[in-house]
């Protein structure tokens, strides 16, 4: 599904990212021309979830409060309506209010399977129509495939994320630790935080996609980027020795306190505390994190400034490669279909995403989706390195969640849960996500 093509696609995403020249339109257009537009004088009221609270994502809630206000005075006979939620909050209520058919005009959805069932239920409208517009060719190469199902596109694609190990400078420093670039390494610099009574890795896996994150990078670096998505798409099987191989790892990391204190029944938010107040040293997350270690004022600059990163170590004698990550296309907005302000929500899209690009990278230190100049921007060098890296990225392999169908993806999650709650063995493990994928829903 998302193997060797999305590999060679997203790279050429990340090399398109980076020299990107093209920008933004014109600040002072109006960006809802292709998209009908509001109609004069008309009241209208726009419904928009979405899953950037005040608090964890302070710079995007910012971002998204100064576009909203900006589109309201440039259109005063709209008003846009919000409602955030946190990550799984809003997984949550979408699965309710699809269930119901009461989506909100606009809202956040993920790529690929995630996608999927929300399209086979006719909940979300095309958007082809925006991409011929104000937004045509402002779009990195892959993105928006990433949302498109039988040559339709559903959502409008707004980040593009890979997914580093954050750690604690001033933490390894005091116990004289170099960044690990092997496995071992890795260990044995767990071992050393461990023994000195510090946490090595922040983790809320209650959440459980958190925990996927550990063992998609264990599977790439052991059994490969090919075994991998081989198995996810079903050509090949999760029995494969290194994908076994890789959740035994994960156990082993269990089994060694690599994780913080009660790291199943905490929230990725409870667990990502732990890095932030400096009890764990470690923190393995997505990209859409940078804000909080630049330009996120309520955290602390001491702390924002012995943040660094490392990539995911090689594992000695495996098939994988330093240089490959797990990423893709983040978050997108969709236009419900059965939306009352149905070409309005999409004039909003419309002006939201071109918005979004410089001011997300600017404001809140944001990988964008579209294209922006970042030559010219005064950026933190935590943002320009990792930029850099997603720029030489050999493959780039998509969140096991978000490519594998609704019901296999449930199913790899609670096996995740249970894998590092050694509720399962690794056989079992990969015996239930062969049959899941081969349900193929």
């Amino acid at each position: 599904m998302f193997g060797k093509k999305w590999g060679v696609l997203l790279l050429t995403l990340c090399v398109a990212l980076f020299a990107a020249g093209c920008g933004q339109k014109d600040e002072g257009s109006n960006a809802s021309s292709s998209a009908g537009g509001d109609k004069a004088g008309e009241k209208v009221t726009i419904k928009f979830m979405h899953l950037w609270p005040e608090g964890v994502s302070a710079g995007q809630n910012k971002i998204v409060n100064q576009i909203i206000n900006d589109y309201q005075k440039e259109h005063p006979n709209v008003t846009i309506k919000q409602e955030v939620l946190d990550n799984e909050q809003y997984k949550n209520k979408l699965k309710v209010l699809s269930a119901s058919n009461e989506l909100p005009d606009v809202g956040v959805t993920w790529a690929a399977g995630f996608l999927k069932p929300y399209v086979e239920g006719n909940l979300f409208a095309p958007v082809d129509d925006l991409l011929s517009g104000e937004l045509k060719d402002k779009f990195v190469a892959g993105t928006t495939e990433a949302y498109a199902i039988d040559g339709k596109t559903y959502a409008l694609p707004l980040e593009f994320n890979i997914a580093p190990i954050y750690y604690n400078k001033a933490i390894f420093k005091k116990y004289n630790l170099e960044v690990p670039q092997t496995y071992e390494q890795f260990k044995a610099v767990s071992k050393t935080l461990s023994d000195n009574g510090v946490a090595p890795i922040a983790l809320g896996n209650k959440d459980r996609w958190t925990g996927s994150l550990w063992y998609m990078y264990l599977a790439d670096r052991i059994a490969g980027q090919k075994a991998l998505a081989d198995a996810i798409a079903g050509s090949g099987s999760f029995k494969d020795p290194g994908l076994v191989q890789a959740a035994k790892e994960v156990q082993s990391l269990v089994d060694s306190n690599a994780f913080i204190k009660g790291f199943n029944g905490l929230s990725n938010e409870e667990g990502k505390s732990e890095f932030l107040n400096g009890k764990a040293a470690m923190y393995l997350m997505g990209t859409w994190e940078l804000p909080n270690y630049t330009t996120n004022e309520e955290i602390p600059k001491e702390f924002r400034d012995n943040v660094g990163f490392f990539k995911f170590p090689t594992v000695e004698g495996g098939k994988g490669n330093i240089d490959s990550w797990v990423g893709g296309p983040g978050v997108g907005l969709f236009v419900s279909q059965n939306s009352e302000v149905k070409e309005e929500a999409k004039a909003f899209v419309e002006y939201f995403v071109t918005k979004w690009g410089e001011q997300s990278v600017t404001g809140a230190g944001v990988i964008p989706a579209t294209k922006v100049d970042t030559s010219s921007l005064d950026l933190p060098q935590l943002y320009i390195d990792l930029f850099n890296e997603m720029n030489k990225a050999s493959s780039i392999t998509l969140f096991a969640d978000v490519q594998m169908p609704a019901n296999a993806a449930e199913t790899h999650l609670n096996n995740i849960q249970a894998l590092f709650g050694k509720a399962v063995s690794p056989e079992q493990f990969s015996e239930e996500h062969d049959k899941a994928i081969a349900k193929g829903n």
